[in-house]
């Protein structure tokens, strides 16, 4: 029979450091944006925001590095508004795309 792998003997893998363009950053939340998962994005965000630095963010977006942290913690539901200026903050935007079966 095979090892398996436990999940908590995985290594914890940090998204930020890979996150060091504005394509970097833009090919990452596509495929997030995939999983339609609200909390996944706010945790996505809040990797590219500690990349690029989370007080840096905080006053790009015109939001309180707090209430950024709260805001992109991994359960989090952010509203869109704040997903639009984070992502404005980033210099990222979303876009919609046609859905094709």
């Amino acid at each position: 029979m095979a090892n398996r792998i436990k999940v908590t003997e995985l290594p914890n893998l940090d998204a930020a450091a890979a996150l060091d363009t504005e394509d970097a950053i833009a090919a990452y939340l596509t495929d997030i944006l995939t999983a339609n998962d609200p909390a996944l994005l706010a945790a996505a965000l809040g990797d590219i925001a500690r990349a690029r630095g989370m007080s840096d963010i905080a006053k790009a977006s015109g939001i309180s590095r707090e209430a950024l942290y709260k805001a992109l913690r991994p359960e989090a539901q952010p509203r869109f508004e704040t997903v639009s200026r984070v992502c404005a903050a980033l210099g990222v935007k979303l876009v919609a795309k046609a859905m094709h079966p």
